[in-house]
């Protein structure tokens, strides 16, 4: 269930694997995405697992567009799913979710100022700005020193795209360039998400480096998997 679970100051963090949980078939088993074609009842279930597992009087989840909308948790009703690609939380016991599947999931900590977040960045949410706008929203609320941890993915390796879209992607990030194992072109999402980090401040432990969800079964992935892929995911929560 738990993959990687980390702790820094206050704040608590952890990213899952698709492990432990009672969905089946292509969504087996641990399966944390709500629009994929899974049993609702099956997800619930796994949201649950996962909330006692970190013990956390709610999972706050959002609804992720690849934009760059950075939410507060605090901000917004407790029933209430924001349409965003970060949320962030300063609020004791509440653990706010990014899900994935290839996509770059980062966990972000303020441990100074009490304050975390998660952030989804795909291609697009790379090239809009979601990581500095997460990391912005950090600092317009007081943090200092962050911290940035960030999770498996797709690799550059794996994550072939038309010449024409790879280009657009390092025009803007050319950290993010890359080249697949047979030689077309290919971007790194994690490398850019480490690269943007990295120029914003935040010390980055890249726990995802030398993982892909495309490769590796652990994983939900959408490029191997299709429509029917489950989502894995991060969670940041501040310890009550």
């Amino acid at each position: 269930m738990l993959w990687y679970a980390g702790e820094l100051g206050p704040v608590a963090f952890a990213f899952t694997d698709r492990l432990g949980g009672s969905s089946d078939g292509p969504w087996a088993a641990l399966n944390l995405g709500t629009s994929n074609g899974d049993d609702p009842e099956r997800v619930a279930d796994n949201l649950e697992r996962l909330r006692v597992e970190l013990g956390v009087d709610r999972l706050a989840r959002m609804t992720q567009v690849h934009g760059a909308d950075a939410v507060w948790v605090d901000d917004v009703g407790d029933s209430e799913v924001p349409v965003a690609d970060a949320l962030l939380t300063g609020a004791p016991g509440v653990g706010v979710l990014v899900r994935v599947a290839d996509c770059t999931p980062i966990v972000l900590a303020a441990p100074h100022e009490s304050l975390a977040g998660v952030v989804h960045s795909g291609r697009e949410g790379l090239v809009k700005g979601v990581v500095e706008a997460a990391v912005g929203a950090l600092r317009a609320r007081g943090a200092t020193a962050i911290e940035a941890w960030v999770g498996p993915r797709a690799c550059g390796r794996c994550y072939e795209l038309p010449e024409e879209m790879a280009d657009a992607v390092a025009a803007v990030v050319p950290e993010a360039r890359s080249t697949t194992s047979w030689g077309t072109p290919a971007v790194d999402v994690g490398a850019g998400v480490v690269a943007q980090l990295e120029a914003l401040d935040v010390a980055v432990t890249d726990l995802g480096a030398q993982e892909c969800t495309i490769e590796d079964e652990r994983w939900y992935s959408y490029r191997r998997q299709g429509q029917d892929s489950g989502r894995f995911g991060a969670v940041a929560m501040i310890k009550a």
